[in-house]
């Protein structure tokens, strides 16, 4: 069956009372007929649910819609999206191994990986989102057991060639793991071109509305183990309310993201030569530098767009002060258009040395188109660009 079929047709299993729409589980355990089923589930012979930490209905079902979707043989869902990037990282790295992760990413992952990660031992390092092969391949290391990547990047929209680094990973038995949020599984796919994981913020365009908070972790069913007992013991669990919005906003995401895109395209067609800006980045325009690697790794260009305006930060504050439909919000992917400024939010604990070697500069706006009309979102722009 297609994409679209998986995320709306994969179900829980119904109960008795014959429901059409799977009911929410809300309960912190479940019961057992006698001690040797609690025992053989205790000992992980049958896959009989437990405890809401360990497995819960609601999760397992979102978490086998974004398996399907992803085309991938395993799953497990988290709290949030950093839960979902610590996690991968924490049950697969140790003492003395080695993570390269390319350098334009999320602010919070920067955190964990720059400041967490070498408490525990581990050795990090970073290359930039531009590097060539030969370059990727300099900066793999005998030790290096994980590389780590978005594409498109947050906020600059560097595009990655997933297929090309995951080759050089597989040469040397390296786990490739992607932050395929930005994009989402109907626009993107990176197991198809070599990724052995797959993240996602799921409080982003998976939930679609601003409502929920949610990540989950896809790819190889023997890693996937090791993140489930690590998380497990750990405690990052999905609430199963939460699992239930998400695997209802699943069954519409693929229509969603083709009017997000549409939009973002649309606007940045419109605003690619007007006067405040700098300059405009969208991966499928043909001005991005990497929008021959956008086309064949994408459906579309995606629900973002950035622009660097005239004036420095002075006048990305301006920017933001003068929207009046737009909303200003750290999050992204909502129905609801967002306008942001990194460099005082999202990523304001780089140094500006760091926010500058991946693009961020001082004015950089990054806008996520929502399902408004596309005049009345561009409308709002410019006239906050005056």
């Amino acid at each position: 069956m297609k994409k679209s079929t998986l995320a709306i047709r994969t179900q829980t299993p119904r109960t008795p009372q014959g429901e059409h729409a799977t009911p929410l589980f809300l309960t912190s355990s479940f019961c057992f007929d006698n001690a040797e089923s609690m025992r053989a589930a205790f000992a992980d012979e049958t896959d009989d649910n437990i405890y809401s930490r360990f497995s819960n209905p609601n999760v397992q079902e979102f978490t086998q819609k974004m398996v399907a979707i992803e085309g991938a043989e395993a799953g497990y869902a988290m709290a949030s999206g950093m839960g979902a990037v610590f996690g991968s990282m924490m049950a697969l790295l140790q003492q003395g191994d080695h993570l390269l992760s390319c350098q334009s990413i999320f602010g919070s992952t920067h955190t964990v990986i720059a400041k967490y990660l070498p408490k525990y031992g581990i050795e990090t390092s970073y290359i930039a989102a531009t590097a060539s092969a030969a370059e990727w391949a300099a900066a793999l290391r005998p030790n290096t057991k994980m590389v780590y990547l978005e594409t498109p990047t947050n906020p600059g929209l560097d595009v990655l060639d997933i297929a090309m680094i995951s080759a050089l990973c597989k040469e040397r038995g390296i786990i490739l793991n992607v932050d395929n949020c930005f994009a989402t599984p109907f626009n993107q796919t990176p197991i198809d071109f070599g990724a052995d994981l797959v993240v996602h913020s799921a409080t982003k365009w998976i939930d679609g509305q601003g409502r929920v908070l949610g990540g989950v972790v896809v790819g190889r069913a023997d890693l996937i183990k090791e993140i489930y007992l690590f998380c497990r013991s750990t405690g990052p669990a999905l609430s199963p309310f939460n699992a239930w919005v998400l695997s209802k906003s699943l069954e519409t995401l693929e229509v969603r993201m083709e009017k997000h895109a549409s939009n973002a395209l649309y606007l940045a067609e419109q605003l690619s030569a007007h006067p405040a800006l700098v300059d405009l980045r969208y991966p499928f325009l043909a001005t991005h530098p990497q929008c021959d690697i956008a086309k064949k790794q994408m459906q579309n260009g995606g629900g973002i767009v950035c622009f660097n305006v005239k004036g420095g930060l002075a006048a990305g504050r301006q920017f933001l002060d003068r929207l009046q439909l737009l909303s200003l919000t750290a999050n992204l992917g909502d129905a609801r258009s967002i306008a942001s400024h990194p460099a005082s939010t999202t990523h304001a604990k780089l140094s500006e040395a760091d926010r500058a070697a991946v693009g961020i500069g001082p004015g950089l706006i990054r806008i996520s188109a929502g399902l408004e009309d596309k005049d009345d979102i561009l409308a709002d722009i410019l006239q906050a660009l005056g």
